[in-house]
């Protein structure tokens, strides 16, 4: 009997493999399509309409359309619909389909897109925009394209709500604009979390106008470091150091330019481990005082506030009123990994305050610490968010947890929301082929880690052991491209895509839809898309050196 029905499993896969051959090149796969016969063709006269909740979205449309096509796509209130027309709206939507869902309909002569919330609309959009010949996402008009999108009709909806990236721009800057490109890149995906990690022990990223130095100070450092060329990078001030960091005003514009596409950003602010730049520019928050040793990284060591001290407290809280006026998302990120804890050890006013809250060892310190941000965060109306270690001494009251190292099951079945984002699936620092040596440097040398496309692509967000009742806990995932050995955008891009791309596709499509050699067959079109946009990407992304 099982002889017999592997040759059948087989051919009703192949046949669907054959099916899914004609389907468009969609990245992330929608919940549903329907592909229908005809095509609807864009040209000069096309308007696109939209209603009043939809004014932003169809004003995004046609600004993408008039630059790649150089059609004028006249903006025309819903109430003038005619045919030929695409027309974005919020009315007769299914409110099942949730702040995210859409539905997509092209016919031969209308666009239709529809949804509840204008996230959902932007997500029709950049669906229909992928329906459209790659060359639609050219900065310049393309001539001889036959500017056609095949009938479908599509339902869609995220499987989760955090599809996220982790930026690090710590160890190597970024400027506003090479930030910005990589929002393009996400957008294109419905990538809508952006963690930026703006501290560590390399570099303060962040102007707080009432800690001048930590930007004058901890933004810069003597050389790259990290044993690159000093020619990797261009992140040089006047003087020569190396580093940069964002006025109030540059992050204002990111913050603006990510909400356009429907992308939060959730600031990342280290504390209490991980902050030799604030430390260098304020050592009295540290439990000695300085001076301290700067290694050619920009880092000193031990760099942890002082856990004893009340004034650090201060000046933590102070520089989140700055950073909670200038990010409008629900989460703050304090971090709280891989805390050193020596000179807390040696230190009397850390150690008093042990005895003070009747704490038992140095971990429950840290956990003191985060909770009394927690409280002070939550007062403000933010909700805190922190890496494994912060559940180690007693997690937090109302904090949700990114797991890196583990976790998630207990804090989900504990109550407490949860990203995943294990370093086994979603480093993308990692090596992306096991033959080393054909790659750039990345994360522990010739013996590090290696994450290949297929593995991030087989990555299942849900712990195996979470019970079906706490499932609902697990927001979503993300992928952490730390930057220590990626020194500049096109470094950065290549490290990203298209690993960033199959975590899209985990984390927005129906689990049961994945399959990877259709993902690879719609991935070739979509990175003549990424090409149209300027962005860099790892060629030939199976090829895993084995």
């Amino acid at each position: 009997m099982k002889s017999n029905l592997f040759p059948i499993l087989s051919l009703v896969s192949s046949l669907a493999l054959v099916a899914r051959a004609a389907e468009p090149a969609i990245i992330p796969l929608p919940e549903k399509m329907t592909v229908r016969e005809g095509a609807f063709a864009l040209g000069p006269e096309t308007p696109i309409l939209a209603d009043r909740k939809s004014k932003a979205t169809g004003a995004f449309l046609a600004e993408r359309l008039r630059a790649a096509t150089g059609f004028p796509f006249p903006a025309k209130s819903a109430g003038d619909a005619t045919n030929g027309a695409i027309l974005l709206t919020t009315k007769g939507s299914d409110p099942s389909l949730g702040p995210e869902g859409y539905e997509l309909i092209v016919a031969p002569d209308s666009v239709l897109i529809r949804a509840p919330a204008e996230a959902g609309l932007f997500y029709g959009v950049e669906t229909f925009l992928q329906l459209l010949p790659p060359e639609v996402f050219a900065a310049k008009p393309a001539a001889g394209v036959k500017w056609e999108a095949p009938c479908v009709e599509i339902r869609d909806q995220p499987r989760f709500a955090w599809r996220g990236l982790l930026l690090d721009v710590s160890r190597h800057f970024l400027t506003k604009q090479e930030v910005e490109q990589i929002l393009d890149g996400l957008a294109l995906h419905k990538i809508n979390t952006l963690h930026w990690h703006l501290v560590d022990d390399n570099g303060w990223r962040i102007q707080i106008k009432k800690y001048p130095l930590l930007t004058e100070v901890g933004a810069w450092r003597k050389e790259i470091g990290f044993n690159f060329d000093p020619k990797e990078s261009t992140a040089y001030g006047p003087d020569g150091r190396y580093g940069g960091y964002y006025t109030q005003n540059d992050i204002r514009e990111v913050v603006r330019y990510a909400a356009a596409r429907h992308i939060t950003i959730v600031p990342e602010i280290e504390m209490p481990g991980h902050s030799s730049a604030a430390l260098k520019a304020y050592p009295q928050f540290s439990c000695t005082g300085g001076p301290f040793s700067v290694d050619r990284n920009g880092g000193v060591n031990d760099g942890v506030y002082c856990a004893g001290n009340d004034k650090t407290f201060d000046f933590l809280q102070n520089v989140l009123k700055e950073v909670f006026a200038l990010f409008p998302g629900k989460y703050i990120h304090v971090g709280g990994d891989e805390v050193p804890t020596r000179n807390w050890a040696k230190c009397d006013k850390c150690q008093a305050r042990k005895k003070a809250e009747h704490l038992q060892n140095d971990r429950q310190l840290e956990s003191y610490f985060i909770q009394r941000m927690e409280k002070f965060i939550n007062a403000h109306g933010r909700s805190l968010i922190g890496w494994s270690e912060i559940r180690e001494g007693g997690l937090a009251k109302n904090a949700a947890l990114m797991d890196w190292i583990g976790g998630a099951t207990e804090g989900a079945s504990a109550g407490h929301d949860v990203v995943m984002t294990p370093d086994s699936h979603c480093y993308l620092d990692h090596y992306q082929s096991h033959n080393r040596a054909k790659e750039p440097r990345a994360i522990g040398g010739m013996a590090g880690s290696v994450l290949t496309l297929r593995k991030v692509y087989g990555f299942e967000p849900i712990p195996a052991k979470l019970a079906p009742e706490f499932q609902r806990h697990i927001l979503g995932a993300q992928g952490n491209l730390w930057t220590e050995f990626v020194p500049n955008l096109r470094h950065a891009q290549y490290m990203i895509f298209p690993r960033e791309s199959a975590l899209a596709e985990v984390s927005w499509s129906p689990k049961e839809a994945r399959n990877l050699d259709d993902f690879m067959r719609r991935l070739k079109t979509d990175e003549q898309r990424l090409d149209q946009m300027g962005i860099n990407y790892r060629r030939n992304p199976l090829d895993d050196g084995q």
